[in-house]
């Protein structure tokens, strides 16, 4: 019995693929149709050639590309084909790490957002419960109260390049801050060299991981970069007048930062926040 070809079209429809790329295959050389009409040009293949075809769209559906699929299968070597499989999945399970990061990124940035419109108003005093929270901190040989705004912006380049080199994702970026140590904030004395980034709960604790200890929090709300030192002393003074001990470094929380309707300056609101107890 005379084996019965399929057209290019009929082969096209037949495994979900176009005609265009059936074409660039057989350009390529990765599968060639089994005869070729002399007169008309038309391409015939062998339903046979679908077992081919198949395994260079799973291949594809594993993020290789043409020029890498054509390689692997002319070697015809299976501990090649396994090899590049199991660096296939490697990588894709890098990536999806590396979106599960970039998810919680988002909702943290989300949750900013969602803080900042429901935040006090500028000035405003409060005492609050805060989590056990994880940061990134970066050290600065430059002190940031000494300087402008212009300064801050520097630094905090350095604390992005900073991600990029560690290869953590930049939204992170969003969500920084600075310490001042506890005895300068009680003295007053204004000198800070960390700054940091609020990260996951999953991060292991290093060198450049530090746990921040869950607990009271005596707070108060800032609406620009230069209202720090004086609203700093207005918690102090609140400190003193409740009777509160301060029991750990002063925080300057950036809670909001995206430029959205600023183009020439960073538009910021902030949380200082220092640990009490009774």
């Amino acid at each position: 019995m005379e084996k019965q070809l399929l057209s290019i079209g009929q082969m096209s429809k037949m495994n979900h693929v176009s005609i265009s790329a059936l074409r660039l295959y057989d350009e390529m050389g990765l599968l060639k149709p089994i005869y070729v009409d002399s007169q008309t040009n038309y391409r015939y293949y062998d339903i046979n050639q679908n077992a081919r075809l198949n395994m260079i769209q799973y291949m594809k559906e594993l993020g290789m590309n043409l020029k890498e699929i054509k390689e692997t299968l002319d070697q015809k070597d299976l501990n090649l084909i396994e090899a590049i499989l199991i660096r296939k999945k490697e990588q894709t399970e890098k990536e999806i790490e590396d979106l599960k990061l970039k998810r919680s990124a988002l909702k943290r940035t989300i949750y900013s957002m969602e803080r900042y419109r429901k935040s006090p108003k500028d000035g405003t005093i409060t005492l609050e419960y805060i989590n056990t929270r994880r940061i990134y901190s970066m050290y600065t040989p430059i002190n940031f109260y000494d300087y402008d705004i212009e300064t801050y912006e520097s630094i905090l380049n350095d604390l992005k390049n900073t991600l990029i080199d560690h290869q953590l994702p930049q939204i992170y970026y969003c969500n920084a801050g600075t310490l001042l140590k506890k005895n300068d904030f009680i003295h007053q004395h204004y000198e800070s060299h960390d700054i940091f980034i609020f990260v996951d709960d999953y991060f292991p604790l290093q060198k450049d991981v530090i746990q921040i200890e869950n607990g009271m929090y005596a707070c108060i709300y800032i609406d620009d970069f230069n209202k720090e030192k004086e609203y700093a002393k207005k918690l102090l003074e609140y400190c003193i007048e409740k009777n509160y001990t301060i029991t750990g470094n002063c925080i300057c929380e950036v809670l909001y930062d995206m430029n959205i309707f600023e183009e020439d300056r960073r538009s910021m609101f902030f949380r200082l926040q220092v640990p009490v107890s009774f």
